[in-house]
């Protein structure tokens, strides 16, 4: 077996918040429809409770996020270092637009800032996989 290191459970951690903040992103999209036919007020609902894992997640992500760019110190020159430059502005606007759509109150409101929220989290997880 391949040793543990700290670089194998910073990394770890990192994958394991990703898989929250972007799959449970992606899964309550996808539920929607479903969840407004039990009833008006659920989708609410559930997303609510989603928040409240989804946002400790993200905070994990920012955290080790800063932890591998402070191990890596990555030249900000070289191609790395500006996909790693996209890849955060990606990592805000996932940020900002989820949280405006936590606090959307139209329909309309909801399903930009949901669509942008997500688009964006998509973003980040392919830019993570060119680094």
């Amino acid at each position: 077996m391949l040793p543990i290191t700290w670089s194998t459970f910073r990394l770890f951690v990192h994958v394991v918040a990703a898989t929250v903040w972007v799959g449970g992103q992606l899964t309550l999209a996808a539920l929607v429809p479903a969840l407004r036919a039990a009833g008006p007020e659920v989708p609410r609902t559930a997303a609510q409770a989603f928040n409240r894992v989804a946002w400790v997640a993200y905070g994990v992500l920012i955290f080790t996020g800063l932890w591998n760019i402070m191990v890596i110190e990555p030249t900000w020159e070289s191609a790395y270092g500006r996909t790693l430059m996209l890849k955060l502005v990606f990592v805000v606007l996932s940020g900002v637009t989820a949280l405006l759509h936590a606090r959307a109150k139209s329909r309309l409101g909801l399903a930009v800032f949901g669509a942008a929220s997500g688009i964006s989290a998509l973003a980040i997880i392919f830019l993570a996989v060119q680094l």
